[in-house]
């Protein structure tokens, strides 16, 4: 080798580690950023801040999206990304880390529970933030909008053949509340049929003078939200015989106060169900929708809010047709 080429070999490894050196820079600033990411998410997630993934039952859609709406406007650095769907996949998702927190209309069971502890070692948290209604909707024009429970039974069994829309197949948590309190076990009729959700129920029933739907009290029972103001012009609120009540023949429409005094038959409640060991963003939101503001916002929703008492009147909840 002569001593030109001497010099080329020796200029490609001084190159050569250049590229080294900067190729091991550029790694250890890249290893440094992901373990700064990591500390700031795991260090991030308190009642106030980070980011959780919550299911949340359809039929309570609009009410929690405003709760979500006022939390984080309080708390900048809180995210919430709710999914909406029905029932049945809220406590699958339940069974998935990613998921937190479910707003479902009932409580984990006996069988779940064990799951839960044999998995995480602990049951998850639970309560009852609010109570809500399945509400009976019928067109404007229909002559029928009071009805016994019996004949809601006649109508989901099919022995009235009226078609009665529903706001999803057997997976919602109103297809289970309407299986468990008013058919008793019984199987639906063929009448009975489902659409895609509740705004869809609310859409059918608009358009069908002969026929009843089933949808949660928030999607049609907020008269301060000018969306459903409007869906009143099209649909109606139906009466539903009062079985509590001294009195026979009394019938009510779905509100706090029937819902708070039991005159109201279809009611139900809306839990939180989480699943967090320390205090995290998931205990935060729980904590805002028990104490005031988050309770203020279930009764602008007009559902009965849980854990504040309200200042109700007797009032008369007869309707004349």
């Amino acid at each position: 080798m002569g001593y030109s080429d001497f010099i080329e070999v020796l200029k490609e490894s001084i190159n050569m580690k250049k590229y080294l050196i900067i190729a091991l820079c550029c790694l250890f600033v890249i290893m440094q950023a992901c373990n700064n990411a990591t500390t700031y998410n795991l260090n991030n997630d308190t009642p106030q801040t980070g980011k959780i993934f919550i299911s949340v039952d359809e039929s309570f859609k609009p009410v929690i999206e405003q709760q979500i709406k006022v939390f984080q406007s309080s708390y900048p650095k809180a995210n919430i990304i709710a999914e909406y769907k029905p029932e049945v996949e809220c406590f699958k998702d339940l069974q998935e880390d990613s998921t937190r927190m479910i707003l479902v209309a009932r409580n984990i069971n006996d069988k779940e529970t064990e799951y839960f502890n044999a998995k995480l070692s602990y049951t998850p948290k639970q309560d009852i933030l609010a109570y809500d209604a399945v509400v009976v909707i019928v067109n404007i024009n229909s002559k029928d909008s009071i009805f016994t429970l019996q004949q809601l039974q006649d109508i989901l069994n099919g022995k009235n053949n009226i078609t009665a829309v529903m706001d999803g197949s057997n997976a919602t948590s109103t297809v289970r509340f309407l299986k468990d309190s008013i058919l008793k076990g019984e199987q639906f009729g063929k009448n009975v049929v489902a659409s895609n959700g509740s705004n869809a129920v609310v859409e059918a029933i608009a358009k069908m003078p002969n026929a009843v739907g089933f949808v949660g009290l928030s999607w049609v029972g907020n008269t301060d939200e000018q969306n459903q103001k409007e869906q009143l012009n099209k649909i109606k609120l139906a009466l539903i015989e009062c079985v509590k009540c001294n009195d026979k023949g009394v019938f009510a429409k779905p509100s706090q106060s029937t819902i708070t005094y039991g005159q109201y038959p279809l009611a139900r409640p809306l839990y939180y169900v989480l699943k967090e060991y320390s205090e995290g963003l998931g205990t935060g939101f729980k904590n805002f929708m028990t104490n005031e503001r988050g309770q203020l916002i279930f009764r602008r929703a007009y559902l009965a809010p849980a854990k504040m008492n309200l200042n109700t009147r007797n009032s008369a909840i007869k309707e004349e047709q």
